[in-house]
Parts: structure tokens; C-alpha cells; sequence
């Protein structure tokens, strides 16, 4: 997304795509920015691709109390 803000708030009003509907997803525990659109969507591809226990790994070493990061970014 370019608008991390937005989008998180359409997540808690519970808009959004299936999967955050499905799963009542309220908070943002970890993101990556990019400032190429295609590095973007190559690296979200990258992390779908992954297993869950990547995913899993992957938040806890940069979110190991899996806070809401929403507010802390710039």
C-alpha cells in the first residue's frame, strides 16, 4: 500500500481483503517499506511463498511482543 495508515484502519473496521476479514486482523506487527513498487511486490511475494514457521520467525525477531507498530513508524 502507499498509505499504511489507511490501510490498517480499513483492517479495523474490518474492510479489507478476505483474509484480514476472515481472521479479524486489528493490528500491524510488522511491515517493510520500499520505495521501488516492484522491489515491493516482489518481496510480498517472497514472504507469501514462505511457510508459516518463516512468517512466524520473521515478526518475532522483529517484533518479538508482536506490539501494535502502527504508531512508532514515521
Amino acid at each position: 500500500t502507499n498509505d499504511i495508515y489507511r490501510r490498517v484502519e480499513e483492517y479495523r473496521l474490518g474492510e479489507g481483503s478476505k483474509f484480514t476479514k476472515k481472521y479479524h486482523i486489528k493490528k500491524l506487527v510488522y511491515c517493510e517499506e520500499f520505495l521501488d513498487i516492484n522491489k515491493a511486490r516482489e518481496r510480498e511475494k517472497q514472504i507469501k511463498e514462505g511457510s508459516r514457521k518463516n512468517k512466524l520467525n520473521l515478526i518475532s525477531n522483529y517484533n518479538p511482543n508482536w506490539t501494535d507498530i502502527l504508531e512508532t513508524l514515521n
